[in-house]
């Protein structure tokens, strides 16, 4: 399977697409102001506690409080507030563990209120971003990942991921990372690290032991609730968790971002570097890929299949539908054979559509209806051969016997919405707009206005295709004309995401150009 990370980065978001042999299967936005990121570390101050939900709401910063419940306070709370409390009054003079001594383990059943009084200052991690009206949720078991190992402080344990199926590998690695780890910190080897070396695996560990100084250094000279320690950004975030040998291509359209991605490559995978590619054409990056008309088709309400079959996807407040609906295939005479075809192609639609909406919590399938025993159970191991690629915890439950199957997802941020009708921009959606044919003098004039007030500004624009098609028809086209009049060349873009009528014209750093 290939894969391809493209990025397309501008002043205020960055979007991150990840595709698979071509077919979009993720999209992440992240503004450049986002407040919260899931793994983000944070000094919190308990505001109150809530006994009826044994659950406390803390104070990390921004005006919403984060909610914090008992079963993520994890076994070593009680270290972990003694150990921030000693740091913040300058008491522990080191950010390792050894001389530390350790606060006996909490109990499992415990009450929120016995481990909090209030204005208790501790350390946080973001669990779950911010969604709907809800704060984000906070884990006091706190981790720092790497590419090959997660480190836990306040812990003795080594746990090797259970994806590594060689018993000899995992013994090898539990051994190695024993020897190596600092004392009172735990350890996680993910997947990644099956089959590294020990200078690779040392060396991983001295850059999460860095981090955990940094959380030191700025818990020290720390008296409010403020951000520890960021998350890495989201495409160093992704590429830290996916990136494997079947990475193929890694496009970025900024110069700036690509040079951060770099670095961050020849940290952690040198001989990945390669695949990191600029994208300096004047084409939309998204467009050069045929992301944005993926966009488009995906998430509208339907979702059509090659087949001609469809599924119809609503969300009601207390779960995401799918209902699969049959094309003209089940006109054939072995009904049960089409239905499963059917049910098969739209289970793999269905596990792509779950990982690029990013949809959690509980998700209802209506299949078209199989009377045979054995196409149920094949349609269900096929439905989790297909969520396997996707790194959300999930559970899948076999077809019930009304012919529905129900699916639960890990949810850590908001779905991703995108909006796939247009409105006009013109009129707003009223109905009414000005003479389509009349954008082309609007364009003129405010490229005469550009002109009086620029000293040879060198100018783009960059307009909707049809419109850019329309103005470089023929010989005699309008961006030939706009050279007499003005003496100087109009480079003219097109962007499949714009509306008709919409217009930018950017000037020789593609900055927008703004005339209001």
């Amino acid at each position: 399977m290939e894969k391809e990370l493209i990025v397309n980065s501008s002043p205020t978001e960055v979007e991150i697409a990840l595709l698979e042999n071509g077919k979009l299967v993720e999209i992440h936005r992240q503004k450049t102001s986002v407040n919260f990121s899931v793994g983000d570390i944070f000094l919190g101050t308990v505001k109150k506690t809530m006994p009826s939900l044994n659950a406390a709401f803390l104070d990390i910063g921004p005006r919403k409080d984060a909610f914090l419940h008992y079963t993520d306070l994890g076994p070593q709370i009680k270290s972990l507030i003694k150990f921030t409390n000693l740091v913040m009054n300058k008491n522990h003079n080191s950010p390792y563990l050894e001389n530390f001594e350790q606060e006996p383990d909490n109990m499992k059943n415990g009450k929120i209120e016995a481990v909090f009084p209030k204005n208790t200052n501790v350390l946080v991690q973001v669990l779950k971003e911010p969604i709907s009206t809800k704060g984000p949720r906070l884990s006091c078991e706190i981790t720092i990942p790497g590419r090959f190992l997660v480190i836990t402080p306040f812990s003795e344990s080594v746990a090797v991921s259970k994806k590594i199926a060689s018993s000899e590998e995992r013994k090898r690695l539990k051994l190695l990372i024993e020897s190596i780890k600092p004392k009172k910190f735990g350890v996680i080897v993910r997947t990644a690290a099956e089959g590294k070396k020990v200078a690779d695996l040392h060396s991983e560990i001295k850059d999460l032991t860095d981090k955990w100084e940094k959380i030191y250094e700025e818990l020290r000279s720390c008296r409010e609730p403020q951000k520890l320690l960021s998350e890495l950004d989201k495409t160093s975030s992704i590429l830290r968790d996916v990136l494997s040998g079947n990475f193929t291509k890694i496009v970025v359209n900024s110069k700036e971002m690509h040079d951060s991605i770099r670095d961050y490559l020849k940290s952690i995978a040198p001989e990945r570097v390669k695949i990191l590619h600029w994208h300096k054409g004047n084409k939309p990056i998204f467009d050069q890929f045929e992301i944005t008309r993926q966009i488009k088709s995906s998430f509208g309400k339907t979702a059509t299949l090659s087949s001609g079959a469809y599924i119809v996807i609503e969300q009601t407040e207390a779960m995401h539908v799918v209902d699969v609906n049959s094309g003209p295939k089940m006109m054939k005479k072995d009904q049960d054979d089409a239905s499963l075809q059917i049910n098969m192609e739209a289970a793999e639609e269905v596990a792509r559509q779950l990982r690029l909406r990013d949809i959690g919590g509980l998700i209802v399938i209506d299949f078209i209806d199989m009377k045979n025993p054995e196409h149920k159970t094949q349609l269900f191991n096929a439905m989790k051969s297909f969520m396997l690629s996707d790194r959300a915890q999930h559970t899948i439950l076999p077809l019930s016997k009304f012919g529905l199957m129900q699916i639960t997802r890990q949810r850590v941020k908001p779905a991703v919405h995108i909006e796939t009708q247009e409105v006009c921009p013109t009129c707003n959606g009223t109905g009414k707009s000005a003479a389509s044919i009349l954008v082309i003098d609007a364009i003129e004039r405010d490229l005469a206005f550009i002109m009086q007030n620029m000293s040879k500004p060198k100018l783009s624009l960059t307009v909707h295709p049809i419109i850019r098609a329309y103005l470089q028809r023929h010989l005699y086209a309008q961006q030939r004309k706009w050279y007499v009049k003005h003496s100087s060349w109009i480079s003219i873009r097109e962007d499949s995401a714009f509306q008709l009528l919409q217009y930018v014209f950017q000037d020789a750093n593609g900055d927008k150009i703004v005339l209001d």
